[in-house]
């Protein structure tokens, strides 16, 4: 008979491991082989492409039957900063006043040690349940996100592989547990232009062509222009500006070129077209009244989407609220995830630890809070197969 996978010694383990992406440092084989333990077919799915560094990555499955119900995470974490700066090593996995410490404990390590821990005893109390249960885990989300959960979605489109639901592990409270469930995001726009004009020197600006002029008219622009109000699920689409810059290294010459970066958070009232066109219409409209010459290049990190409240998913608030006392509010707010990928072969839904400390220094998640969310995720299990 499978042991059952305690959250908390499994969360350790799991921290003692550097897999700061994109290295993986043995974590999928780790998670691997405890889902062996279990019973789960894995299939080990390595991707690289090119200029960019190999990734190993996880499928694993129990059951052959319909529905499919699986689990989404990402064992990478980000750099852990100075260590010094840290009250206990990064990479200690201590427990210290009820809390666990160490990289990745919010982001995610510690909600799939909790995934694992709530099917390890779902398994063994209902040994006969009808339909499958999988896991989808990746080893760079936190990294450019190219070989990992975007590949093997489409690894599992090849393979006709069905999943009929799929919870993200995410840390999507920040606060407490049970404050939030995030049933979609915000698309991400990221735009790099250059303006090239003509290098001439401050006291003759008439020989010369300073392009931060029409930099900053664009710029102003562009922040002046509201895209939207909202929706009733989305909060308005934002521009932000990132970095400004010249090529000129002294305070009398005007500069050849000027530059800036700026990323839109949009939501489902835009996609990636309409935004490169707005955006491409204002630059070359003001860049053509001060006669320079711009250079645009757009990157799209994620396209809005929304996973409709349906039967599943106010299941999952009754359950979180039953436990937690808290209501969690259905939310698309904050960055991207791994989810962008997968809703385009499942319905998905995000809920995980807090995460008011990841990426930080010290980051921690409550010993307490480690147990509830495993009693979260086996109630999900029991209700959905019923």
């Amino acid at each position: 008979m499978a042991k059952v996978i305690n959250e908390l010694s499994f969360t350790k383990e799991l921290i003692k491991i550097p897999s700061v992406t994109p290295i993986d440092a043995g974590a999928i084989n780790l998670v691997a082989k405890r889902l062996k333990s279990l019973g789960f077919k894995c299939t080990i799915l390595n991707f690289k492409d090119k200029n960019t560094p190999a990734i190993k990555n996880l499928y694993a499955r129990l059951g052959t039957s319909s529905p499919n119900f699986c689990f989404a995470g990402h064992t990478d974490v980000v750099p852990t900063g100075n260590p010094k700066s840290w009250d206990v090593g990064p990479f200690s996995g201590i427990v210290k006043n009820g809390k666990i410490y160490g990289r990745g404990t919010s982001d995610m390590k510690g909600g799939i040690a909790c995934f694992i821990a709530a099917v390890s005893e779902f398994i063994k109390d209902k040994k006969k349940f009808k339909g499958s249960i999988s896991f989808i885990i990746t080893g760079d989300e936190e990294g450019v996100a190219i070989n990992g959960t975007k590949k093997v979605v489409n690894y599992l489109k090849k393979k006709k592989e069905k999943i009929d639901f799929c919870i993200v592990g995410e840390p999507s409270n920040r606060k407490v547990l049970g404050q939030m469930m995030k049933i979609g995001r915000r698309g991400s726009i990221t735009a790099h232009l250059t303006l090239s004009g003509i290098q001439g020197h401050v006291a003759y600006p008439h020989e010369a062509c300073n392009p931060s002029t029409p930099l900053i008219k664009i710029l102003d622009k562009l922040k002046s222009t509201k895209l939207d109000n909202g929706t009733n699920n989305f909060q308005p689409s934002n521009l932000e500006i990132t970095k400004i810059g010249t090529d000129s290294h002294a305070d009398n010459v005007i500069p050849a070129t000027s530059s800036a970066t700026f990323n839109i958070r949009f939501n489902n009232k835009h996609n990636y077209s309409s935004l490169k066109k707005k955006i491409s219409n204002i630059v070359q409209t003001i860049a053509k009244k001060y006669k320079c010459k711009p250079i645009i290049k757009f990157s799209e990190t994620g396209t809005a989407f929304i996973t409709k409240p349906g039967k599943t998913v106010q299941m999952m608030s009754q359950v979180i609220k039953k436990i937690t006392n808290n209501k969690p509010v259905l939310s698309t707010s904050g960055g991207t995830s791994d989810a962008r990928f997968i809703k385009d072969i499942a319905p998905c839904v995000e809920f995980g630890l807090v995460g008011n400390t990841m990426h930080k220094i010290n980051e921690c998640v409550s010993v307490n809070d480690l147990k509830k969310l495993k009693k979260i995720y086996y109630k999900i299990l029991e209700t959905y197969f019923k």
